[in-house]
């Protein structure tokens, strides 16, 4: 059984992730804190619980997603999970801080590719990484069927959708990722999206106002 915990974290109030399974192990997904005691909140929430951090997974790359990528690694001594094409995005990102007057320490070092259809384990578990880009050239989701629950990134949000017009994004591949891969998962999977609320792929299908 794994537990989703979510912090939310940083200028652009994003969703950071922990998976936790029954051996208390943790996958981090997108840490974006920023501020130090937003640091020390993920931190302390790990020893804490005493958690062991076995994996850092990026669905994509913008600043908001890794602002702690580089802490990450040099405190638990992990490389992250990225799909490859979003390695340019993930070194633009300080030069991107410093045009939001939001400098911060990029991760420079080496990284695990991440492709269509993938099995990504965890314990006894697994997650399937779905290429999703659009928002970014190279986003990826994780998803675990057993459970029935997405981690989203900013492919989809509750009545919302991705934004598009940053560099490298594609309103047309979006689109074209959240009806051709997402909607075919069942409808009563739970989205955990990068921003927001949680929905579900029914509840998009039928509300969503861009999907229509």
């Amino acid at each position: 059984m794994i537990t989703v915990k979510t912090f939310v974290f940083g200028p652009f109030q994003e969703n950071t992730y922990l998976l936790i399974n029954e051996e208390k192990e943790a996958i981090i997904v997108d840490p974006g804190f920023y501020e130090p005691h937003e640091r020390d909140l993920f931190d302390g929430y790990l020893q804490a619980q005493a958690l062991k951090p076995v994996q850092l997974v990026n669905t994509h790359c913008h600043l908001d997603h890794v602002f702690g990528n580089a802490h990450i690694h040099r405190t638990y001594g992990l490389q992250p999970y990225l799909h490859p094409l979003e390695k340019p995005v993930l070194d633009h990102g300080p030069a991107v801080g410093l045009m939001y007057n939001l400098p911060f320490e990029g991760y420079m070092g080496d990284f695990q590719p991440l492709e269509h259809g993938q099995t990504l384990p965890f314990g006894n578990d697994s997650f399937e990484v779905l290429f999703v880009p659009g928002h970014s050239p190279g986003h990826v989701c994780f998803y675990h069927a057993k459970q029935r629950f997405l981690i989203a990134g900013d492919t989809l949000f509750h009545r919302s959708i991705g934004r598009t017009d940053l560099p490298g994004g594609n309103h047309a591949d979006l689109l074209r990722s959240i009806r051709q891969v997402l909607f075919a998962l069942p409808d009563e999977v739970i989205v955990h999206s990068g921003h927001g609320l949680v929905t579900t792929i029914g509840e998009e299908k039928k509300e969503n106002p861009f999907l229509q």
